[in-house]
Formats: C-alpha cells, sequence, structure tokens
C-alpha cells in the first residue's frame, strides 16, 4: 500500500538564516580599539573621555533634532530597522531561485493554476503576492506594474530609514561642539585656577569627541549599512519578479534559470551552479524512478 505524501514545505522557508554581522560588530570593535588605543599610548585614560555629561549632551541634542526632521513612525522604522545592520541574512537568492525553478516546473505540467494551494503558504510576502496575482489570472502586464510599485516604495521607506540615521550624523558633530562651548563657558567662571582651567577645557572637548566619533563610527556607518541591505533586497525582489513573469508566460525552466542566475553574487555564484546540478540530477533520478515504477506495474 502506498504511503501518504507528507505536506510539501513552502519552498523559501527557512532558507535564508539570521546571524551577526561580522563586518558591523568588527568594524565598531576596530575603530573603538584604534580611538581608545591611541588615547593610551599618548599616556591618557579612559577616565578623560569617560563623560556622562557630554554623551548626554550630544545624544540628547542629536536625537532631539532627529525627532524635528523625521515624522514620528519614520524615526521607529529606522530603529527598528537597526536589526539588519546588526544581523544579516545569508543570501537566499540562490534557494529563491530552485524555488522558482519549482514552481515553474510544476505549471509547466500541470498549469499555474495547480500552485494555488502553494502560493498561498509561501513565506516571503513579495513572492506571495505576486504568484497569487499570477494564479488568479491577473493580466501581466498588471502583475508586473503592481509589483513594481511595491518595489518602488520599499525602496523608498528603506532610503526615509537611511537618512534618518545620516541626519543624525550631519547633527552629531555640531551638537558636540555646543557641548564643548558649554564646557568653556563653566571654564571662564574659575579663570583663577590655571589648574582647573586645563582640566576644564579638556573635559569641555570630550563632547566634540563623541559628536564627531559617534558621527564616523556609528551613524553615517549605519545609513550606507541600511542602503546596502536595501539594494540587496531590490535586487532578490527585481529576480522574484523576473522569476513569475517566466512561469506566467510558460517558459521552459532552464531559461527561467538562466535568466534568474545574471542576479547571483560573485560570492554565491558556486552555490547557484551545484544547486543547478543538484536539481538536473534530482530529475533524472526522479524520472529513472518512474520508470522502474512503471516497469514493476507491467510485470
Amino acid at each position: 500500500m502506498a504511503q501518504p505524501q507528507a505536506a510539501a514545505k513552502p519552498v523559501g522557508a527557512g532558507s535564508a538564516v539570521t546571524r551577526p554581522d561580522v563586518a558591523t560588530l568588527l568594524g565598531i570593535a576596530l575603530a573603538l580599539s584604534g580611538i581608545v588605543g591611541g588615547l593610551l599610548l599618548e599616556k591618557g585614560k579612559i577616565q578623560d573621555i569617560a563623560q556622562g555629561t557630554a554623551a548626554m549632551i550630544v545624544l540628547g541634542g542629536t536625537f532631539g533634532a532627529v525627532l524635528v526632521t523625521n515624522p514620528l513612525p519614520v524615526v521607529r522604522g529606522a530603529f527598528a530597522a537597526l536589526r539588519s545592520v546588526f544581523l544579516e541574512r545569508s543570501s537566499s537568492v540562490p534557494a529563491a531561485i530552485e524555488g522558482l525553478i519549482q514552481y515553474a516546473t510544476k505549471a509547466r505540467k500541470n498549469g499555474i493554476v495547480s500552485l494555488e494551494t502553494e502560493a498561498a503558504a509561501i513565506p516571503d510576502p513579495f513572492l506571495r503576492k505576486a504568484l497569487g496575482l499570477a494564479v488568479d489570472g491577473t493580466d501581466l502586464q498588471e502583475i508586473r506594474k503592481m509589483m513594481e510599485t511595491d518595489i518602488l516604495l520599499a525602496e523608498e521607506r528603506s532610503e526615509a530609514e537611511a537618512k534618518v540615521w545620516e541626519a543624525a550624523g550631519g547633527y552629531a558633530p555640531t551638537i558636540g561642539i555646543i557641548g564643548a562651548v558649554l564646557g568653556l563657558i563653566q571654564v571662564m567662571k574659575h579663570l583663577e585656577d590655571i589648574k582647573e582651567v586645563g582640566h576644564g577645557i579638556a573635559v569641555a572637548f570630550v563632547a566634540t569627541v563623541y559628536g564627531v566619533g559617534s558621527a564616523n563610527v556609528l551613524f553615517l556607518p549605519m545609513a550606507n549599512k541600511l542602503r546596502a541591505r536595501a539594494r540587496t533586497a531590490t535586487r532578490l525582489r527585481d529576480m522574484t519578479l523576473e522569476g513569475v513573469v517566466g512561469i506566467v508566460e510558460g517558459l521552459n525552466p532552464t531559461l527561467i534559470r538562466l535568466k534568474l542566475e545574471s542576479y547571483v553574487e560573485p560570492a554565491d555564484q558556486g552555490k547557484a551552479v551545484k544547486g543547478g546540478k543538484a536539481a538536473v540530477k534530482g530529475g533524472k533520478e526522479a524520472a529513472k524512478g518512474g520508470k522502474e515504477a512503471a516497469a514493476r506495474s507491467a510485470a
């Protein structure tokens, strides 16, 4: 008696693994080590730059200016997007190609309507929407127009979030100068003690260090990292849309694969080639198994 087949897992589920972004963590650690290490080599002390008041002036003033510049929902989105700065997803492009090829193969055999159940269970919202529209018989030009609009809106949202941190990087050095001036005002009140004047001036300039340091080590790099993540996401969506268009047009899965592999980055080329060979091998084994089963049935 034939065993019932297990329900197919939606293609793409679990294909990308979230892990710490080594480049971000290493970059911040290296920058701070260089700054603090240089201070210590010059016979300075950590206490020389550990000034809570300076940090409060710089961070408070910077984020206050950011809130004035950007709508609150955008600022919230920018803070939520920090997750993608410190965490990265392993490349899902080769896995996405394999998923699209599976859908294309099934649609070519049984018709695109056969993907209705699978399309509803796809974890990626962009692919789920695109394939759902295709299954519903939406005109190809309308599918392309709707999905390109989604891509454009996602790009605009990502750019707005990146600009929040870019704005913070622009304001922080200026707020640091304000903190230094405030410190110098306090120093001028005690000119009678030259020792205290020297100490006060040193403390006053810590705010400038915080402002310039936070802008160039954190805020501006984070904005650029968010833009890099957005470019990667856009490339994946563009590739997904081309795959769905190929499925709707009824193209040969091999031709669809050749089109989609142009989106694969050089670092992932090996994975894509390996996946393609594995798919071909799997197809041959399935065909061989089918022939053997037919021979046993005839016997």
